[in-house]
């Protein structure tokens, strides 16, 4: 069993790529930008707003472990303290992997201007988020998100998730 935390910045293209990956492998999905739209009728970005939102998404993966299913999470994930309370959460129940996804500002700024479904995140949250961001220093997976990768992105995930649990297995 293992739980796929993918994070980044808004726009970086985390949400397209977690719920392709979360096909792929079959796994369930949780997206911030869904339970957030679940929690709250207008979304204002509040600390408060934020940890209602992870605490939700830290229940559905409890739920998922207690399930024994695979799971992908879709999130900024962009302070520390929120990703040591999934990993915390994690000890000794299942693997945990970060996949980090990036893409170049002028692609985000282009992506942010259009309409999403569920995210209201702007331009302007974007660059809050980045001023606060936490960056995970741990070694993880980093993908670099253009417009048009996301078969080579799948590629690239399915070979570090192998090759991941290839190790933890023989630990």
């Amino acid at each position: 069993m293992m739980i796929i935390i993918v994070f980044g910045l808004p726009g970086s293209g985390k949400s397209y790529f977690a719920s392709r990956l979360a096909k792929m492998i079959n796994a369930g999905y949780v997206s911030s930008d869904k339970v957030r739209k679940e929690l709250f009728k207008e979304s204002v970005y509040s600390e408060q707003e934020k940890r209602a939102v992870y605490d939700k998404m830290l229940q559905q993966m409890e739920q998922a472990i207690q399930q024994k299913n695979n799971l992908v999470l879709d999130a900024t994930f962009h302070r520390k303290d929120t990703r040591k309370m999934f990993v915390e959460e994690m000890k000794g129940k299942g693997n945990i992997f970060f996949i980090e996804v990036q893409a170049d500002e002028n692609i985000i700024r282009e992506r942010l201007k259009k309409p999403r479904p569920y995210s209201e995140a702007d331009f302007e949250v974007y660059k809050h988020i980045r001023r606060q961001n936490e960056p995970l220093n741990e070694p993880h997976l980093i993908l670099k998100s253009t417009d048009d990768n996301i078969d080579e992105m799948l590629r690239k995930t399915s070979e570090y998730l192998k090759i991941k649990n290839d190790n933890k297995a023989n630990q």
